[in-house]
């Protein structure tokens, strides 16, 4: 849970409804089963923590998205290994 204001998607404006769902075609399909689930099964954290700047919101995820693409020469396995030590890295548990 994000300890910052958030907006969930029940009570977004078209502007960050647009953005939270225009990133989600972005990702692979196994990322569309959440992990840490909210209570109400919505967005988690990492995501909701942008809702206020929909976006900075749209453009970060959709980049991350991007860079996981299978059409670049690196296979699946290799894009989430970088992912995972570039957050081990910063120390970030996502």
């Amino acid at each position: 849970m994000t300890w910052i204001k958030t907006i969930p998607l029940d009570e977004a404006d078209e502007k960050l409804r647009r953005a939270m769902l225009d990133q989600r075609p972005f990702y692979p399909v196994e990322y569309s089963t959440p992990v840490h689930p909210t209570a109400d099964g919505e967005t988690s954290g990492i995501v909701a923590s942008h809702s206020l700047i929909p976006d900075a919101l749209f453009h970060a995820f959709a980049t991350f998205g991007s860079l996981m693409s299978p059409d670049l020469p690196l296979e699946r396995r290799h894009h989430e290994m970088i992912a995972t030590m570039v957050s081990v890295t910063n120390r970030c548990h996502y």
